[in-house]
C-alpha cells in the first residue's frame, strides 16, 4: 500500500473519529435537556434532518441542529453545527493561521497590546519579557511580581480551563514553571465588582465571537458570560456557568446554563440572579474585540475571552483563533452567522 492510500485511510479514520466525539456529546446534552423540558418536537428533528442532508450536505451534521431545537423551541434555517463548523467552516476561513492563537508567547509581537496581562514567555527553554528580551531565572520573580501578588501561568494549547496554573510571589519557583512546560505568565486580574459580586473566587470571563466577511467588514456575532463556581480557581468547562448576553444593551438573559445544559436563574452558590444586571463598560467591550480583530482578519472568527476590571479598564486574557466554541451562543441566540454563506463553504471548499 503507498503512503498516499496510508494517508487517506488514516485521514478517514480521523474525520470518523471526530464527528463520532461531536455527535456523541451532541446526543448526551439532548437528553440532558429533554430529562427536563421533555422531548424535542418530531417535526423539529425532521426539519434537522432535512437541513444537514439539503443544505449541509450531509445527514451527521443533524444532532447539534437537535440541540439547538431543544433549547429554543423552534427550528431556525441558517445555524451552524458545532461538527460542520470543526470540519469545513474552520479549515476554509482559518486554516493554520488560527492555530497561531495556540502559542501563548506570539501575542505581543501580533496585537502590541497593553490590554493582555502578560508579563513573561517561557519558551524552548527560555524566559523573555514581553519585548522578548531573555531573562535570566534569577530575575523573572522579581519581573513579572513588579505590580502584584499573584500570578497565572498558562500553558501553550491550553483549553476549556485546563492548563491554568496559580502562583503567590512567597512560594514561585521557575523550576516550577520550566517543568509545566511553553506557555505564559500573566498578572493576576482583579475584576470589576459587578463581577464579584457574582463569585469572589475566580475571574469570570466575558466571550465576544466576532466575525471577518467576504468585503472585509468586522462585526460581532455572539456573547455570554462565563462564571466559575466556589470551588474553581478559574473558570472550567466542567463546572462553570454561562449566560448569554444581549448584544445591543450587555444585559444578561434571565437564565443561565449548567455544563449540562440545564438552566438556573441564578448563581447557584451566591444566588445572584441574573435578571436585569447590566455588564459595566459593555461598548468599550464590543470596541476592543472589533479593534483586535481588524488587527488579525487572517482567522475570520474568533472568540475573545475578557474582563472589566476593577479599574473599569477591559482586559483581554486570551483570544481562541482556532475551533473556537459556537454551539452555545447558536443554541441560545442564533443563527449567529446565517448572512456569512458558510453553509454553502462545503461545496467548494477554500484550500487552506
Amino acid at each position: 500500500m503507498n503512503r498516499k492510500k496510508v494517508k487517506e485511510i488514516v485521514q478517514r479514520y480521523l474525520t470518523y473519529e471526530y464527528h463520532k466525539a461531536l455527535n456523541d456529546s451532541a446526543n448526551k446534552t439532548l437528553k440532558s435537556i429533554e430529562s427536563v423540558k421533555g422531548k424535542t418536537d418530531p417535526k423539529m428533528i425532521r426539519l434537522s434532518n432535512e437541513y444537514a442532508s439539503d443544505v449541509l450536505g450531509w445527514k451527521g451534521y443533524a444532532p447539534w441542529l437537535y440541540v439547538y431545537c431543544a433549547v429554543s423551541d423552534s427550528f431556525k434555517e441558517g445555524w451552524i453545527p458545532d461538527n460542520y463548523y470543526g470540519k469545513i467552516v474552520v479549515p476554509a476561513l482559518k486554516g493554520d493561521y488560527g492555530k497561531i492563537a495556540n502559542l501563548k508567547s506570539l501575542t505581543n509581537i501580533l496585537f502590541h497590546e497593553p490590554l493582555f496581562p502578560d508579563r513573561a514567555y517561557y519558551a524552548n527553554g527560555l524566559f523573555f519579557s514581553t519585548n522578548y528580551e531573555v531573562l535570566s531565572p534569577e530575575k523573572v520573580k522579581e519581573h513579572v511580581f513588579k505590580d502584584s501578588d499573584k500570578i497565572a501561568f498558562k500553558l501553550d494549547n491550553s483549553v476549556r480551563g485546563w492548563g491554568i496554573s496559580f502562583f503567590e510571589k512567597s512560594g514561585f519557583d521557575v523550576d516550577k514553571i520550566k517543568k509545566l512546560g511553553n506557555g505564559v505568565i500573566q498578572a493576576y486580574i482583579n475584576q470589576h465588582d459587578f463581577f464579584q459580586e457574582f463569585m469572589p473566587n475566580s475571574v469570570a470571563t466575558i466571550r465576544l465571537t466576532t466575525t471577518v466577511d467576504d468585503q472585509g467588514n468586522c462585526t460581532v456575532r455572539a456573547c455570554f458570560l462565563r462564571i466559575g463556581r466556589s470551588i474553581d480557581t478559574h473558570i472550567n468547562s466542567e463546572s462553570r456557568i454561562s449566560i448569554p448576553v444581549d448584544l445591543k444593551t450587555g444585559e444578561l438573559y434571565e437564565q443561565g446554563f449548567m455544563p449540562n445544559w440545564t438552566t438556573t436563574d441564578k448563581h447557584p452558590d451566591t444566588g445572584i440572579r441574573f435578571a436585569k444586571r447590566q455588564i459595566p463598560h459593555f461598548d468599550k467591550c464590543i470596541s476592543t474585540a472589533l479593534s483586535l480583530h481588524r488587527s488579525i482578519p487572517l482567522a475570520r472568527c474568533i472568540g475573545w475571552d475578557m474582563i472589566v476590571d476593577h479599574r473599569n479598564d477591559v482586559r483581554i486574557m486570551e483570544w481562541n483563533g482556532n475551533h473556537n466554541g459556537i454551539k452555545f451562543s447558536e443554541a441560545t441566540q442564533g443563527p449567529c452567522f446565517s448572512d456569512l454563506g458558510w453553509e454553502t463553504l462545503w461545496k467548494s471548499p477554500i484550500k487552506s
